[in-house]
């Protein structure tokens, strides 16, 4: 076999098993990026924090904190290079379990929405995925490396709107705190009333214990000095 002909052989058996590799291994050789392009968030549900901390988490993933949402109503815009970005990344066609979550100080944080976010959501040519949910927030996530999954073939807009439902649970629980704290303060309140009623009451009776007294002490002075006492 002459060396040109092996040298062709050798590269043809490359691309081949190169070929194979990306064909059953893509996780091995792509990672896409995901990152938040805007986002607008309707409601808050802190009640002891000034701002909220809001933050976007998948199962089994560290939280991304967004430091930059701080009001309700107000439309946010990213570049996709701050430093808590991208928001996660798909190694393959396997969606994720992932949510827009805040903080609660007091009860467990509060869900906006909580949904599987897949690579085939992501439509070309920008690769662009709008989360919405109604009278909660409104998100647009970036991943044009996605569309390597999918083939590119999702060519409609990608928008995925959630259907409303306050979580009647936490807010039971919430009115269940409220009251509860209502009754606390209101008790505190009332056992506070009294016992600086009864303080002021023994105070006074002190107070006029003490007068009487000393107008007793005055009376034997005033007896003494006139000499009222040695006469009777």
């Amino acid at each position: 076999m002459s060396i040109p002909l092996l040298h062709n052989s050798r590269v043809s058996l490359l691309h081949l098993f190169s070929l194979i590799f990306f064909i059953f291994f893509p996780g091995l050789i792509l990672c896409a990026d995901v990152t938040l392009s805007s986002m607008e968030i309707f409601t808050t549900h802190e009640w002891l924090k000034a701002s909220p901390t809001v933050y976007f988490k998948c199962k089994e993933e560290n939280k991304t904190l967004l430091p930059d949402v701080k009001k309700k109503h107000n439309f946010y815009s990213f570049k996709g290079e701050e430093s808590w970005q991208p928001m996660t990344n798909f190694s393959s066609k396997k969606c994720k379990r992932c949510g827009l979550y805040e903080e609660d100080r007091l009860l467990s944080d509060y869900e906006f929405d909580e949904w599987e976010f897949c690579p085939s959501d992501f439509a070309s040519p920008y690769g662009k995925y709008v989360r919405v949910k109604e009278n909660e927030f409104n998100a647009t996530f970036l991943c044009p490396e996605c569309l390597s999954f999918a083939g590119g073939s999702n060519s409609t807009p990608a928008v995925a709107i959630a259907a409303s439902d306050w979580n009647d649970k936490r807010k039971g629980v919430l009115i269940a705190v409220v009251v509860l704290l209502t009754v606390l303060i209101s008790a505190g309140l009332i056992v506070g009333v009294m016992a600086a009623f009864k303080y002021w009451q023994k105070k006074k009776r002190e107070k006029d214990q003490a007068r009487f007294l000393k107008l007793f002490e005055e009376g034997d002075d005033i007896e003494d000095e006139l000499g009222l006492g040695t006469i009777i």
